[in-house]
């Protein structure tokens, strides 16, 4: 087995949605870890990038797509000593090809492509693996340890003094605790998402243990008309964000809450990162255990009753009752853990 000199300039490309980016974080973390001394760019959507600035364990962070990938790197050379590629687009294994020396990559269902790599790691069966472990089993082969399980993200002190001012109207009159309530995953994985009924129940119980609650309705412009009636239900007593702020703009409000509940989906796993306290709820068919964020102090995890393997996305999430959910927030309110500030 050919052995791997300490390399000095990395590549990591990690194209895929806000959540599945995030779930690299503690795999990109361990490769900084294992050569401190090697400058490691991660190259990530376009759209999905900003999640990962800041980090300081990433000396630079780019973007690529899969259909600008051909176009890139055909006159380098080989300005990285290593590439780790995750996901399966071939047009970005052969960019990291053109210009890395060595590159690692699941197998990507094609000998001749999988006979140029450096390392070709087996793809952990479906479902099987923490989608963290799943991210780390890409490093195995180059003999990296984890570096903690933990998702990362940076909230940059701008952003924390730009949320801190435009919560202050809210927070004005002493309106606490602050809950941040997300009410839907993306359209194809619509399974995920709890009834907005439900959501309006739990948000009275909430006012009606703690009536200075105020909330926070995060979202897209995609499920404008259900946040907007949770805002109508909720009037006088929270702000509508959905489809008005930016993904680091959200992250850095989601940052001052002394609460968040939320459907798996991107902002989930962004409000995980920031290690604050939050109550998820997790579809059966992809259960907390398989995404849920780990090494978390302060997580309230609720599955659908029927998780497991068996589970088909067409079980609905109304099978979550409002009981289960409100025990889970009772918790977090009321037997807090603390965080830092």
């Amino acid at each position: 087995m050919t052995e791997l000199a300490p390399p000095r300039a990395i590549l990591a490309i990690v194209v895929s949605r806000i959540g599945d980016t995030l779930l690299a974080t503690p795999a990109l973390r361990a490769l900084a870890a294992a050569w401190p001394d090697a400058k490691l760019t991660c190259l990530a959507h376009p759209k999905r990038a900003e999640v990962l600035r800041h980090l300081p364990f990433l000396h630079r962070v780019g973007t690529i797509t899969k259909t600008r990938a051909p176009l890139l790197g055909r006159l380098s050379r080989q300005p990285y000593d290593l590439a780790v590629v995750y996901g399966n687009d071939r047009p970005l294994v052969e960019y990291a090809l053109r210009v890395a020396r060595r590159t690692v990559a699941f197998d990507q269902g094609d000998e001749k492509l999988n006979a140029r790599l450096f390392r070709m790691v087996e793809l952990p069966p479906h479902q099987t693996v923490h989608a963290v472990r799943y991210r780390l089993a890409l490093l195995a082969p180059l003999r990296i340890a984890p570096h903690g399980l933990a998702l990362s993200y940076r909230v940059m002190p701008a952003e924390d003094r730009w949320a801190r001012a435009r919560l202050r109207p809210q927070l004005a009159g002493g309106s606490r605790p602050l809950i941040g309530l997300q009410v839907a995953s993306f359209p194809t994985k619509a399974y995920r998402d709890w009834p907005i009924e439900n959501f309006i129940e739990l948000s009275r119980r909430i006012r009606s243990r703690h009536p200075g609650a105020h909330f926070l309705i995060f979202g897209g412009t995609l499920e404008r008309d259900r946040t907007r009636r949770l805002h109508e239900q909720l009037r006088g007593c929270s702000t509508h964000y959905a489809g008005r702020l930016s993904l680091r703009q959200t992250a850095a409000l989601m940052n001052q809450l002394d609460l968040y509940v939320g459907v798996d989906t991107g902002p989930t796993h962004i409000m995980g990162a920031l290690q604050r306290p939050m109550v998820a709820l997790y579809h059966g068919y992809s259960p907390s255990s398989l995404l849920a964020p780990l090494e978390h102090p302060c997580l309230y995890v609720v599955d659908h009753p029927r998780a497991g393997p068996d589970c088909s996305p067409d079980e609905s999430m109304s099978a979550i009752p409002v009981d289960a959910v409100w025990a889970r927030v009772l918790e977090a309110l009321e037997r807090p853990i603390a965080v830092a500030a």
